[in-house]
């Protein structure tokens, strides 16, 4: 008959065989989860000294001149008007 500790290696061995086929999601997931709470840290951080800037990244986009003839923009967007 198996001991304890025999049964206790083989339930590992087969949890481990198990998981094998979920361990890359489990990586990406825990690594997801640290670059949050690193980055929740971060903002903390920065909430409590006030006075130092806040850098946002993005993209920047080039606004086209408006057209001085008509006075509008070169652009095909829409602009939502006041009602009132």
């Amino acid at each position: 008959m198996f001991g304890l500790s025999e049964l206790a290696i083989i339930l590992i061995v087969v949890a481990a065989v198990l998981a094998i086929k979920k361990l890359p999601e489990l990586t990406r997931s825990a690594g997801k989860s640290a670059r949050i709470l690193k980055s929740e840290a971060r903002a903390a951080r920065d909430a409590d000294e006030p006075g130092t800037p806040r850098v946002i990244q993005g993209e920047t986009v080039r606004r086209e001149d408006p057209d001085p003839d008509t006075g509008t923009g070169t652009g095909t967007g829409t602009q939502d008007t006041p009602r009132g």
